[in-house]
């Protein structure tokens, strides 16, 4: 009997953690959006289309930067095709449309980002 109850705990806690590790996984940045103030004082716009290409644009419709981003190791990471900077990652985590989070840089810088309605950017002319 003492052994069922420890076979049924033990796979109770495997699905319990599977779960988790699956919510944690599903977390992906394509088709988001974010608005964020940069260390300039732009206020920004940023959307990750479906095949993971980034495009960011001053709210009043400037073209700032553009390029790829992934999911490495639970960081977002961006790698501009604008600058010779490389990819550039940033902590994160599954926040809802209209929360805000501080996320960090692998270079220590802080920014806080918050999430708004998916709304794709296209590539100026």
């Amino acid at each position: 009997m003492r052994l069922m109850i420890c076979l049924a705990t033990v796979l109770a806690l495997g699905a319990g953690s599977t779960q988790v590790a699956a919510k944690t996984a599903a977390f992906q940045l394509n088709k988001t959006t974010w608005t964020f103030t940069d260390k300039n004082g732009t206020k920004v716009r940023e959307s990750v289309d479906a095949d993971g290409n980034f495009i960011a644009e001053s709210r009043a419709g400037k073209h700032l930067d553009h390029g790829t981003a992934v999911m490495k190791d639970g960081k977002a990471c961006f790698t501009s095709a604008m600058t010779k900077e490389g990819e550039v990652c940033w902590t994160t985590k599954p926040v809802k449309i209209g929360h805000s989070m501080t996320t960090t840089s692998d270079k220590g810088e802080k920014l806080r980002v918050t999430r708004v309605a998916y709304h794709p950017l296209k590539m100026p002319k």
